[in-house]
């Protein structure tokens, strides 16, 4: 009876150890993003997702062809996939406390007492068998909840790591996209030095021939083979660039970088589509990395009700039953049946404070878990912020490039024609010359970059990520 009243007395104080899980701590929040790129909407609730295939807006076989073969073989996001799966294990581990568990066990011995063993009856034999067939069953009543907010907490991680992975997968997915249109950048900035190679080859010909005949100087020669070399060494550094950007792919994809090759294409084949802008406020709903941080402030929370849980008793239903027998011969009889059934009710009364400080460790660890919410929110809106701000300054900085290198080249070909007329030295010539692939080399990089930035938006937006 002592037991029974133990036991419904638990029951009834079971409501006071429940307590609900925390939000996620608040974070400003503005009305709409700032520095949207000339000709994209306006950030609005009605903005439509990206797709799960997002790339596939750039229209673009080739890119389309390595994103596939990325989630086909690369290894980082194979162990990004093998953590979820160990999340959704771990879950599984936990789920089990809430079903009863039965356990089996024989034994078969034969026995050889001590003569002098204390209160051994005189009749007792010496030696003897034992054998025991017995099964064990239990169940922990969850009085306080622990096991579903240890399962619940496994939910949250679990749908946490899920998250991770969409992270992980689209992060692989961007820096992709983001070398590619880097090693792109290298192809037209190495088919301009290749050109501009040609043209200084045949300038420093041309000068040789009149520095053999007379007419020109050896400084004028010297100043052409200059700037041919100088070429020819930007050219090689620029195609070792190039080189490391395909060895990156290749290990993104999966791929040995000593048999891999990615095919130059013309850069300006690839677009730069307008990025669908939802509200700051469902930037919180569209990235994966904010979804995992979330749910981790829910899985803290509900460890902390797994730390007071332990101030209370516990209750466990316990079941025994078998057979016991000293001749094997007979074992298996209705008088050698033993079973035991009853509860047991257990508490803690004295731990040095060692639940108190495990509550107070709890605690510590959802205080983290909400700062860390704080910060990866914060981090987002940066992102997204940084890439608009690229997105509007670099289209209005290509515009002014593109006139720069406009400008130089009509310097280039007045200097030339200058030259030619005798009517001004070769270093004219050279300054134009240096002034116009500077200029047409920015303005190269700064469309590169410029898409890059576009991709980076993908990214910083949550891409086509949706939480399932």
């Amino acid at each position: 009876m002592k037991i029974l009243y133990a036991t419904t007395l638990a029951l009834a104080l079971a409501a006071c150890a429940e307590a609900p899980v925390q939000a996620p701590p608040a974070v400003p929040m503005a009305d709409s993003f700032r520095d949207v790129p000339p000709g994209w909407s306006a950030a609005s609730d009605k903005a439509p997702m990206l797709p799960a295939d997002w790339w596939k807006m750039y229209a673009d076989p080739q890119l389309d062809q390595l994103q596939q073969q990325l989630i086909d073989n690369s290894p980082d996001l194979a162990s990004a996939l093998a953590r979820y799966r160990q999340a959704q294990a771990a879950t599984g581990v936990l789920r089990s406390a809430q079903s009863p568990t039965l356990g089996a066990s024989l034994n078969s011995q034969r026995i050889r007492q001590s003569d002098l063993k204390p209160l051994r009856g005189a009749t007792s034999p010496a030696e003897y068998n034992s054998g025991t067939l017995e099964f064990d069953l239990g169940y922990e009543v969850d009085l306080w909840g622990r096991i579903s907010k240890q399962v619940s907490a496994g939910v949250a991680q679990e749908r946490a790591a899920n998250a991770d992975l969409a992270a992980a997968r689209l992060s692989l997915q961007t820096q992709l996209a983001d070398t590619l249109l880097a090693l792109r950048g290298a192809d037209a900035d190495l088919k301009l030095l290749r050109e501009t190679e040609v043209a200084y080859k045949r300038q420093a010909d041309l000068i040789t021939q009149r520095h053999n005949g007379g007419t020109a100087s050896g400084l004028d020669l010297a100043r052409a083979e200059t700037q041919l070399e100088s070429t020819r060494s930007q050219l090689r550094q620029r195609q070792a660039q190039r080189n490391t950007q395909e060895h990156a792919i290749a290990a993104l994809v999966g791929a040995n970088a000593a048999s891999f090759t990615v095919a130059p294409m013309d850069s300006n084949a690839f677009v730069t589509p307008a990025v669908p802008l939802g509200l700051p406020s469902q930037l919180l709903q569209r990235r994966p990395d904010i979804a995992a941080a979330a749910l981790r402030v829910a899985a803290a929370s509900d460890q902390v009700g797994v730390a007071r849980t332990a101030l209370f008793p516990s209750l466990t239903l316990n079941a025994a039953a078998g057979y016991q027998s000293s001749d094997f011969d007979k074992f298996a009889r209705a008088s050698n049946l033993f079973w035991a059934v009853g509860p047991t009710l257990a508490v803690s009364l004295l731990d040095g404070g060692r639940r108190k400080a495990q509550i107070a460790g709890a605690e510590a660890q959802l205080d983290e878990a909400g700062q860390r919410y704080r910060s990866v929110v914060l981090t987002a809106f940066q992102q997204v912020s940084d890439q608009l701000s690229l997105l509007t300054n670099y289209d209005e900085a290509a515009k002014s490039d593109h006139l720069a290198a406009t400008a130089a080249k009509r310097a280039l070909d007045l200097a030339q024609k200058r030259y030619d007329e005798g009517a001004a030295s070769y270093l004219e010539v050279v300054t134009a010359q240096t002034a116009y692939l500077q200029s047409a080399r920015s303005e190269l990089d700064l469309t590169t970059r410029y898409r890059q930035a576009g991709v980076q938006l993908v990214k910083a937006i949550g891409g086509g990520w949706t939480e399932g």
